[in-house]
């Protein structure tokens, strides 16, 4: 019974649509929107920051777009950007190497996903930050334990989107494919795999975006 539950939460997980309907809120104009929100956001800052005057507390937005400007043509802090960099994408690729493969078991059939359910939600329930001890243990101090932490962080949101591209596949083109003799790789190599890539590039654009908030 309890691995049932397992189950069921797992695939509650991959049928949440809330990443897909963010973009409905502002129909054809969500991107015209957006820059007139951040106009405004802009203009609130600027008069708010000056009628409180304390920059210590509430900086000017004109002295944060001066600091933004300087930091670009740093070469401190450019060298610096791109280590990150290389060590977010280094995690992701790590993420995509592991998730991609089990989320599509997991998504192509219906044992594996049971008998992996309980396992995922296990560990993708504990957070990252309980993580850094053991994984400094593991890694030592360096680019080991950033790497790991952003590879687990992004590891379970490709599973779960790999999961959903899978499953969002129609019926009708296993059917298909079957009735024309087809065996289980073919299906996997013409079908499976080109028909999850929607959701594969979904769960890799937020592995990224997690990436750079696991940076420590």
């Amino acid at each position: 019974m309890s691995e049932n539950k397992q189950v069921n939460r797992m695939i509650h997980a991959t049928q949440n649509k809330d990443r897909r309907n963010w973009r409905k809120f502002g129909d054809k104009n969500y991107n015209v929107g957006a820059i007139i929100s951040l106009i405004v956001i802009g203009v609130v800052w600027f008069f708010a920051a000056h009628v409180v005057n304390q920059p210590f507390t509430f900086p000017y937005l004109e002295d944060v777009l001066y600091q933004v400007g300087y930091c670009l043509t740093d070469m401190y802090v450019l060298t610096n950007l791109a280590i990150t960099m290389r060590r977010v994408l280094t995690g992701c690729l790590y993420a995509f190497i592991i998730g991609f493969p089990i989320g599509m078991l997991m998504g192509f059939s219906p044992k594996i996903l049971k008998w992996m359910a309980p396992f995922i939600n296990s560990l993708r329930q504990v957070p990252i930050m309980a993580w850094v001890p053991l994984a400094i243990v593991w890694f030592g101090i360096g680019d080991g334990p950033t790497i790991f932490l952003i590879a687990f962080s992004g590891v379970f949101t490709v599973i779960l989107n790999t999961i959903q591209g899978v499953q969002d596949i129609s019926k009708d083109f296993y059917n298909a494919a079957r009735s024309m003799g087809a065996n289980t790789f073919s299906l996997i190599k013409d079908i499976v795999v080109p028909g999850s890539l929607p959701g594969v590039l979904t769960g890799l654009r937020l592995a990224i975006g997690l990436g750079w908030m696991s940076v420590i």
